[in-house]
């Protein structure tokens, strides 16, 4: 069993729980198990401690109403070199980031409500293709499904999108995929420069938009880079 790698994944899904949750951050999960605020930070981003202990993750688990087997076990990782090979591995890593796909939809339309955070699957993006568009880690992008047609004909219903989540803050028009209560909602924002008030819009004019919405007051989840579909 690696457990490095068991450790690698159990941090980057309980990042994601995080991240993605309206009523939780690092400091108040640390809480949770009763530990100091930066605790929570420490153990995602800097694998110290380099594991979670048993009851500290059951906690976690019943907080966020998980399933038991959510972050998996060690068992699900082969020791190097029992599959395929370290030097495979290393070529293909070193060319590819590989993107967590996750079981969400983000609404085109009237809001999708996120039911769970699980990991359905992996994309792997070319780095250097990743590069020129954001400086975002694997951890924080994310491969999301839309769902409605509020986006039409930009996005479509079914349409896989790849969501950058360093790039919270609004300070270039694009397409966003956003929180408005339990909603999950993926629409163009556009910013005044003058007024320093936004817009957000749909590209099908058939919905409504919404104008003079101050920035700070949105909860921005991500902007979107790239979106794929089916033929």
């Amino acid at each position: 069993m690696d457990y490095n790698k068991y450790y690698f994944r159990l941090r980057q899904k309980l990042d994601h729980l995080i991240r993605t949750s309206a009523r939780d951050d690092y400091a108040s999960i640390s809480a949770l198990i009763g530990k100091n605020h930066a605790y929570m930070q420490q153990f995602i981003k800097r694998g110290v401690p380099k594991c979670l202990k048993e009851d500290d993750l059951e906690k976690i688990i019943a907080h966020f109403n998980i399933s038991l087997d959510y972050f998996g076990s060690p068992d699900d990782f082969l020791f190097p070199g029992e599959g395929a090979s370290d030097a495979e591995d290393a070529d293909f890593d070193a060319d590819y980031i590989r993107v967590n796909v996750y079981d969400i939809e983000a609404a085109a339309g009237a809001g999708a409500i996120v039911e769970n955070n699980d990991v359905a699957n992996k994309l792997a993006f070319k780095r250097s293709w990743i590069r020129s568009s954001s400086n975002a880690a694997a951890e924080d992008l994310a491969v999301i499904t839309v769902f409605g047609d509020s986006m039409n004909p930009t996005l479509c219903d079914g349409d896989r999108i790849l969501v950058d989540m360093t790039q919270k803050a609004l300070r270039n028009d694009g397409i966003y995929v956003l929180r408005n209560d339990d909603m999950i909602l993926v629409k163009r924002i556009s910013l005044n420069p003058i007024t320093k008030l936004c817009t957000i819009k749909s590209d099908n004019s058939f919905y409504e938009s919404w104008e003079g919405c101050t920035p700070a007051d949105l909860d921005i989840l991500g902007r979107v880079i790239w979106m794929g579909r089916n033929i």
